[in-house]
């Protein structure tokens, strides 16, 4: 995988062990701390900094260190199996994350958080890389009329989220 997750400090919130041991293997070139809860993530984020935090919603408050991420400047991934809707994928994006991705997309990780740390270096705001990405896949699991309940959501989201062709080439 790139080069650009080399070195990078990541911090992975998730109350599955198996997922933090999968995740750490998938992103051995990375410096990570794991946490299984929400007290043992807020810890890592009041003393450390990081380039990127990988967050589950369910079971450690996501949301919550969503929102603690954001005001430190740290990008931030949902990953979710269990909090895998519409709804959750419109209130991740609302509360400021850069990407969500499913747990069954896991072992493309590093191709995620690559696009989100080629964004930030380039001072590129609301990539869409990764919904590119992953819409067939919500097309499959949610249904043909699945955007219809959030239909203002997607048709901003769709306004805001373009980005011109110098910066996808420059994340690409």
């Amino acid at each position: 995988m790139d080069d650009i997750l080399k070195g990078k400090k990541i911090l992975i919130v998730d109350d599955e062990p198996d997922i933090l041991e999968t995740l750490e293997e998938l992103l051995d070139v990375c410096l990570i701390d794991t946490a299984p809860d929400f007290e043992g993530a807020r810890k890592f984020l009041e003393n450390n900094m990081y380039d990127v935090a990988i967050l589950d919603i369910m079971g450690v408050g996501g949301y919550d260190l969503l929102e603690l991420t954001r005001k430190k400047g740290i990008p931030a991934l949902m990953l979710t199996a269990h909090a895998l809707s519409p709804d959750n994928l419109v209130n991740s994006i609302k509360g400021g994350a850069e990407s969500y991705v499913p747990k069954d997309r896991m072992s493309e990780i590093a191709t995620y958080l690559a696009d989100i740390l080629r964004a930030h270096e380039k001072g590129i705001k609301n990539h869409r890389n990764w919904f590119d990405r992953l819409e067939p896949f919500f097309d499959q699991k949610f249904g043909p009329d699945w955007k219809e309940e959030h239909k203002d959501f997607w048709k901003e989201f769709d306004q805001t989220y373009q980005a011109s062709q110098e910066e996808l080439q420059q994340i690409m």
